[in-house]
């Protein structure tokens, strides 16, 4: 019985360590209302994020201190490892980012381009660029899709 027991609690203490969330730590800054914002951090999950959702009436602020040129804003503003996160940016382009580390702030899909993760509606897709940006406001091409 006390072998059982042992048995037992050994397995269930590594079951519940492998139900612990294993993917990155992303925190998004959104409003409360906003739909593609939440089809965008649903795409995160499914990716293996694991998510926080902060709804705040004003999101300006958060793009505003953490760097965020205006040029590049859409509507939801997220924090991953030290890196912003603006848009509707492929959970791959972060996962490669993460996985890169590049000395940059951050990515960003500026606006809210249909058939990005997120904004998908129907077969129509429109062509935008993931862009890199640092803290002296340069700006490059990160992804292409």
């Amino acid at each position: 019985m006390r072998r059982i027991f042992l048995i037992l609690t050994i397995f269930l203490g590594f079951s519940a360590c492998d139900s612990a969330p294993s993917g990155p730590e992303i925190t998004v800054y959104k409003s409360p209302t906003c739909g593609c914002c939440k089809k965008w951090i649903t795409h995160l999950e499914d990716n293996g994020f694991d998510v926080t959702a902060k709804n705040v009436a004003d999101v300006n602020p958060y793009k505003a201190e953490n760097g965020l040129p205006p040029v590049l804003a859409s509507c939801h503003t997220a924090l991953v490892d030290g890196y912003v996160i603006e848009g509707h940016v492929p959970a791959d382009d972060i996962k490669r980012l993460l996985k890169e580390k590049p000395a940059i702030s951050g990515l960003a899909v500026p606006g809210m381009p249909t058939g990005s993760p997120g904004m998908e509606q129907g077969a129509h897709k429109d062509r935008y660029d993931v862009v890199a940006f640092d803290n002296k406001n340069q700006m490059s091409v990160y992804s292409s899709h």
